[in-house]
């Protein structure tokens, strides 16, 4: 694996140029150090940006956020000064922590901001809890990925150079895939399971210890520390004017390789992948297909994403304007091609089997209506399959979806919805008994030993 920031996939935005602050960082990359994939230690870091810009009194930082127009970067895009607001207004003593459980085991990009830039995400953190004047502070991070110990070192050396105002706990999560899911965050500080809850209340009303919780993912944080420090123009430099500023992508191409790069939002699909507006539409002929070493289909946004036709993604870019009418989203910066020599169709049930497995098994959609559609998506992938299951699939899709304890059936149904339209031609395929890529090795990642039961949640 590598983590790339060296093009500049800056794309021009239709809004006047804004002038970059004095000593701001021009062009790309923002988030990680110029000289690559080195991790930055303090010293380097402040060289580079200076301590903290504290304004010594909560909300002051809101403004600057608001007219800066960041939004989450975790998935879900939510404006981040609404957020802070909400909890400013939920009630006193909030709780502030910062989400590094990544647990989409398509993405690296926390990881790896984590390991490069972990000094920009704890400033963030600190600012963030400034804002909201929170006394409470936590960082949650996945029990043996290594980074629980890379950050108490870093914690450290911060607190003898005092750069943090307020301690920072390390809060261990499960290694799954709904463990970073805002609620089950909430739950596991408690001390209680990391599974997601019901609805209401929401965790920036209650959430940890009863109190208003405001949970941000450590690439939001990370932004936030440098809109502090050089203003919304300066972010708003970069990306379209709906959609301002940066992000960091986790690119996996049709070799197999995958790198971690930071773009622009409204960037071209084409200039992150290698995409050809002119292939054929995904389901192709295998290897005697003149594009068999070019995508077929793209995925976008991880596992509860969509999947989107090749030709199709090839003329689009990098926004949620672009993407959400043809029914995907950018969400935590996901972007797979896939291949032209795999079957998208048993591609799609491998995964949707290991969605189901991580389901918390606490409501009918995820614990009955996903493990249906995952048995019928393997027999859909197989030879011959009943004329029954597409349609069987359609139907409990439409009963699984809105109905969870949390967002989980309708990212998995968005994904299966998705590959039943792009790999139409795949599935007609194994109707006739074909399939485009008989015993291919796997492409889409999984995690190795991945659990396949309800246990491990503590």
């Amino acid at each position: 694996m590598t983590y790339a920031a060296a093009r500049n996939l800056a794309r021009p935005t239709p809004q006047p140029a804004a002038q970059p602050a004095p000593g701001a960082p021009g062009g790309l990359p923002r988030l990680l150090p110029g000289r690559g994939a080195a991790p930055a230690d303090l010293r380097s870091h402040l060289e580079r940006h200076g301590r903290p810009p504290y304004r010594g009194q909560s909300a002051r930082l809101i403004p600057v956020l608001q007219e800066s127009g960041l939004t989450g970067r975790g998935g879900a895009a939510f404006p981040v000064h609404r957020k802070l607001t909400a909890v400013i207004e939920a009630g006193p003593r909030p709780i502030v922590i910062g989400n590094g459980a990544e647990g989409e085991p398509a993405s690296d990009k926390d990881k790896a901001l984590l390991r490069i830039a972990p000094h920009l995400v704890l400033d963030g953190l600190q600012l963030a809890a400034e804002a909201v004047g929170a006394r409470s502070v936590g960082l949650y991070l996945h029990r043996g990925s290594g980074r629980p110990e890379q950050l108490r070192a870093v914690l450290a050396e911060r607190a003898a150079a005092g750069i943090d105002r307020r301690p920072v706990e390390i809060i261990d999560a499960p290694a799954r895939f709904l463990a970073g899911e805002e609620s089950a965050l909430a739950s596991r500080a408690d001390g209680g399971p990391a599974r997601p809850r019901f609805k209401e209340p929401r965790v920036f009303e209650r959430g940890v210890a009863g109190r208003p919780t405001l949970v941000q993912n450590v690439e939001t944080l990370a932004h936030l520390a440098l809109i502090a420090r050089y203003g919304a123009r300066w972010f708003r430099s970069l990306g379209t004017a709906g959609e301002p500023g940066t992000m960091l992508c986790t690119v996996h191409q049709t070799d197999g390789t995958r790198q971690v790069v930071e773009a622009a939002l409204g960037t071209p699909l084409r200039d992150l992948l290698a995409l050809d507006d002119r292939a054929s539409a995904a389901g192709g002929s295998g290897g005697s297909s003149p594009w068999a070493s070019t995508a077929q289909a793209v995925l976008v946004g991880g596992y509860h994403g969509a999947w989107l036709p090749a030709g199709q993604a090839a003329r689009m870019t990098l926004s949620n304007a672009a993407l959400r009418p043809a029914g995907g989203f950018v969400g935590a910066g996901v972007l797979v091609a896939l291949p032209a020599d795999r079957c998208g169709i048993a591609e799609t049930a491998r995964v949707t089997r290991f969605l189901a497995l991580e389901s918390a098994g606490q409501c009918g959609p995820c614990f009955n209506g996903l493990p249906r559609i995952a048995t019928a998506l393997d027999e859909l992938a197989g030879p011959r399959p009943d004329p029954q299951v597409r349609a069987d699939i359609q139907r409990w899709a439409g009963l699984v979806q809105g109905r969870g304890a949390c967002h989980h059936p309708d990212g998995t149904v968005r994904f299966v919805r998705s590959a039943l339209q792009v790999f139409a031609a795949e599935i007609e395929r194994h109707a006739r008994g074909r399939c485009t890529a008989p015993g291919a090795p796997p492409f889409l990642p999984l995690p190795p030993g991945a659990p396949a039961t309800d246990a491990d949640w503590s």
